[in-house]
């Protein structure tokens, strides 16, 4: 009998190596022992509370002896192993996700339902009879999918080979087409049990959402691919599933509601030149400091809206209580500090940004190259004249020990540690100096757009730069990088005066970087990004054909510099906004 059994349309179509691809008839029955789905459902939700209050212990007490059998306490202890895998980067730790997973795709997949041969080959001929599943076998639907997007995300760092990446991207697919099945039970079953349908309703949206959300702000010609293999992403849809998901009352709310957070204070400001919706963020963490004052993630959210307002001393305040209220996850510490650090930065507070750059070189294993650059960087912006020998020294040996970290994954490497690293050859070079490095990384993780929210942070910024533009003009020539130097000073003034509603002034020095244009020898991002700058001036005055053509002309005619990736989601941005994104992607495929 059990050959005549395979997978609903939800299994993998895709081979793969992991045993956690198997079909339902090859898992060994699993004991369930006395947990009922209500019961499950009940302790995930306490056990996510738990969690939001910083109870891990409590919470993974909770989760973990009934991991073997229960699909819900499975998957919770899969987040626990995952995190812990994501925070440290420690082999170990990946490994004991890597089998958490593999047991929770086990425990989810004994209790998905099986279909005969016959059922599956009518399948190709009727709709599918959703009623057919019973709530258990629809929750493991939904388990299964969650699990296996943690497993996908898990590859990709399990080991740094092309192999990998395919297998990760692979198991997505999977995954998606996994939600994509969810959200048909979702909305073709007839759910009789309205607390259980609002479980899995806040699951199906926040996968639906989150993966329609991601996928719309990838560059137009990924879009394209990955339309072709199945995959599609709707910004507008995605919004609207996070935010139905946030609004009710099932155990996946507040996870739409850190997705939603996470989107709007960090993707928003790292990925485009867009702000995330700051006055919404601030009433969903009004709702979620009330329920979890202490909660360690809605702290961190905090910070990051005070910093996004431009409220630094606020910002400081909540990232350090966020930082110190909880001791048993050091590792998320690391993500204080490098906010920490970048408040410090536009603070012009040199000494203080480097202690927590310190911190992170020291005890975070994320990329200690780019850790590595960015404190030597930082202490290069302290006055000479306040500089120690024992400083100075430090500087130099941190610039040399730059390259020792460099990583690869899927055989390449990593693009800002890349520039990091060319930056530092720069720096020998030209007489252990380069220009205003530190405001050239704020730059690069578009910290400039907090210096418009008060005049005095980007006038703060701007005196710098005038005064680099100054001591370059009374020196004479010393590098063949004059030029490079020289264009580096007017977009980093050019982008700070952007900000500071002062277009006249910054378009001029944006034209002035495109006339050094022939005479730069390195630093080739240089002059598209400036073209960037020139176009997202002109669509904050309205000039939208100006602002397109501008667009436009840095996407299709540059290539080949530092930094083009993460320029190209910029524009994609800007003119997915400027265009609407269906006569944009239509403008693509011609």
């Amino acid at each position: 009998m059990a050959s005549s059994q395979t997978r609903t349309d939800a299994s993998p179509d895709v081979a793969d190596d992991d045993d956690d691809f198997q079909d339902a008839f090859d898992v060994e029955p699993v004991a369930e022992g006395d947990m009922d789905l209500d019961t499950a459902l009940t302790e995930a939700k306490l056990a996510i509370n738990y969690f939001f209050n910083n109870k891990f212990c409590e919470a993974r007490s909770l989760l973990r002896p009934w991991a073997h059998s229960s699909m819900y306490h499975s998957v919770g202890n899969c987040v626990f192993a995952f995190l812990e895998a994501m925070l440290t980067f420690e082999q170990q730790h990946i490994i004991e996700a890597s089998e958490a997973l593999k047991l929770c795709l086990h425990v989810c997949n004994s209790h998905r339902k099986k279909t005969t041969i016959t059922e599956t080959i009518g399948k190709t001929f009727k709709r599918s009879n959703y009623d057919q599943f019973t709530e258990m076998e629809a929750h493991a639907e939904l388990c299964s999918a969650e699990a296996l997007l943690l497993k996908a995300m898990l590859t990709f760092v399990e080991d740094e080979t092309l192999t990998s990446l395919i297998k990760g991207g692979m198991k997505i697919r999977t995954c998606f087409n996994s939600y994509k099945e969810c959200n048909n039970i979702l909305n073709q079953r007839n759910w009789r049990n309205d607390a259980s349908k609002s479980h899995f309703e806040s699951g199906v949206r926040m996968g639906m959402g989150t993966f329609n959300l991601m996928i719309s702000l990838l560059p137009s010609r990924v879009i394209k691919l990955l339309e072709f293999i199945g995959f599609s992403g709707n910004k507008q849809t995605g919004m609207q599933d996070l935010i139905a998901g946030s609004r009710m009352t099932g155990i996946r709310q507040v996870l739409c509601v850190m997705t939603l957070l996470g989107y709007h204070l960090i993707v928003c400001y790292v990925l485009s030149h867009q702000e995330g919706d700051l006055e919404f963020c601030d009433e969903m963490l009004s709702e979620q400091l009330q329920m979890y004052p202490e909660g360690v993630w809605f702290l961190f959210f905090k910070g990051r809206l005070e910093f996004m307002k431009g409220n630094l001393d606020d910002s400081l305040y909540w990232y350090k209580k966020s930082w110190r209220s909880q001791d048993v996850w050091p590792q998320f510490h690391h993500l204080c500090f490098w906010e920490l650090l970048w408040v410090n930065c536009v603070k012009l507070d040199w000494r203080e940004a480097t202690q927590f750059a310190t911190y992170l070189v020291e005890r975070s294993k994320w990329s200690r190259t780019i850790y590595t650059y960015q404190k030597a960087v930082i202490m290069m912006m302290i006055n000479p004249n306040e500089l120690t020998k024992t400083e100075s020294d430090t500087i130099e040996q941190l610039m040399r020990d730059v390259p020792k970290y460099k990583q690869r994954i899927a055989g390449k490497s990593l693009p800002m540690e890349k520039f990091a690293i060319k930056k530092t050859e720069r720096f020998f070079i030209q007489q252990r100096q380069l220009t205003l490095p530190c405001i050239e990384l704020m730059y690069l993780w578009n910290t400039f757009k907090i210096l418009g929210k008060h005049f005095s942070l980007g006038d703060n910024i701007l005196k710098l730069i005038d005064k680099a533009l100054n001591d370059m003009d009374i020196k004479p020539n010393v590098s063949k990088y004059d030029s490079d130097n020289k264009a580096l000073l007017l977009l980093l003034k050019g982008a700070c005066l952007r900000q500071m509603k002062s277009p006249m002034q910054s378009l001029k020095c944006l034209e002035a970087v495109i006339n050094l244009n022939k005479d730069i020898k390195e630093d080739l991002y240089i002059v598209p990004y400036a073209i960037v700058e020139i176009g997202l001036l002109y669509a904050d005055q309205g000039r939208k054909e100006n602002a397109i053509a501008a667009l436009e002309d840095a996407k299709k005619n540059y290539t080949g510099y530092s930094l083009e990736s993460r320029l190209h989601f910029r524009i994609h941005t800007a003119l997915t906004e400027l265009k609407g994104k269906h006569d944009y992607i239509t403008s693509v495929a011609e």
